[in-house]
């Protein structure tokens, strides 16, 4: 079985649907070639899996400002979009594939949603994120969800609300997994300083968390506590110099080892979720939440109240949740968190293996009965 992927980034690029698609490909690399449309100009990337990219255009230059940026993206998504649509039409024309799998995202998602490329028989849609998150459209969702023969959500929740939007039809749960060799065991002494680790990309709603963060672990240094905050992947962040903690920034990695490392030396995993968008946080489920189950460390959410992640996460008590923009509050859950990590990240990794096992999620997307 051959399947060509077909999605708006590359695998080998940094972020959450990325990182989904290189595990369930893992060990497959050979049965799977991308078809990737990008927006910005990139070099390509060396991996096992091979990738065909079709610029967008008109290609985003990096130096571009934001007053021309916009213009750039409403030509691109409207004006310039058949003419885009046509190269990917023949970049797929050109790869040989039984199985067609698209991830919903962003405005070509579609592109290949004709008797050439796709039929019912072999179109496998994977939904990530709510359309209204992506830069989708209801037509272009409701098209992929009615036309897959397979539909892949990253929540339950998401599921349940497509089938609102769009119809009945069933649907499979397919997310990022925790393998058995990256199960950590719960590390039961105390380590100075008190680790916070955060990796994945920042973007401009998660100040307020961090701002928030940092300001509560000033407070409990006060206190006589001694923390260190590592960061990787992120910007610099010039609120959090000359604080009464240490800051450490670590360069973007998509190295699974070293990352797994940097887990398990640290004792608060912190999971920010942005307050704003509702649309992502309800339905969507982070891919560093997923990582974070199966470390020595605990996981601190730090978001909305009815976020789906945090609904697995306290229904599981596999994490201290804290639902406030509130320093003392922060403060106070963190100290929970510190007495009772050995709880909290022992329930993480049963849930891990009852509802995040890689080799059964893996399993289940390459069931080869889906074919006939």
């Amino acid at each position: 079985m051959k399947i060509l992927s077909f999605h708006p980034f590359s695998l080998y690029s940094n972020g959450g649907g990325n990182r989904i698609l290189r595990r369930l490909y893992e060990g497959r690399e050979n049965d799977v070639t991308t078809l990737v449309v990008e927006a910005s100009a990139i070099k390509p990337h060396n991996g096992s899996i091979k990738e065909t990219i079709v610029y967008a255009t008109p290609v985003i230059q990096p130096w571009a400002r934001w007053k021309l940026r916009n213009l750039l993206i409403w030509l691109r998504n409207k004006a310039f979009k058949p003419y885009t649509t046509n190269k990917i039409r023949r970049a797929a024309a050109r790869i040989s594939y039984d199985v067609l799998h698209v991830v919903d995202h962003g405005p070509f998602a579609t592109a290949l949603c004709t008797d050439e490329f796709c039929t019912k028989e072999n179109l496998w849609v994977s939904f990530h994120d709510h359309f209204l998150t992506t830069h989708g459209t209801f037509e272009d969702s409701s098209l992929l969800w009615n036309m897959a023969k397979r539909r892949l959500v990253i929540s339950n929740e998401l599921g349940m609300e497509y089938q609102k939007l769009f119809g009945e039809k069933d649907y499979e749960i397919i997310t990022d997994g925790v393998a058995e060799k990256e199960m950590s065991e719960t590390v039961t002494s105390g380590q100075l300083p008190v680790v916070v680790y955060f990796a994945g990309l920042l973007h401009i709603d998660y100040i307020s968390l961090f701002n928030v963060l940092a300001n509560a672990l000033d407070e409990l240094s006060k206190q006589g506590y001694s923390f260190k905050l590592v960061l990787r992947g992120t910007q610099q962040i010039p609120f959090l110099q000359n604080r009464l903690f240490a800051t450490e920034y670590r360069p973007v990695t998509l190295n699974d080892a070293e990352l797994k490392q940097e887990l398990d030396a640290s004792t608060i995993l912190y999971l920010p979720i942005k307050f704003t968008q509702p649309y992502f946080y309800l339905y969507s489920l982070s891919t560093k939440m997923v990582g974070y189950l199966g470390a020595a460390g605990a996981i601190l959410y730090h978001g909305p109240a009815d976020s789906a992640a945090c609904h697995l996460l306290q229904k599981n008590k596999a994490a201290v949740c804290n639902t406030q923009l509130a320093v003392n509050e922060l403060s106070e859950d963190m100290l929970n968190l510190i007495a009772n990590k050995t709880t909290i990240a022992a329930n993480a990794k049963l849930l891990a293996k009852e509802r995040f096992n890689l080799a059964e999620i893996q399993k289940q997307f390459w069931q080869t009965n889906i074919i006939k």
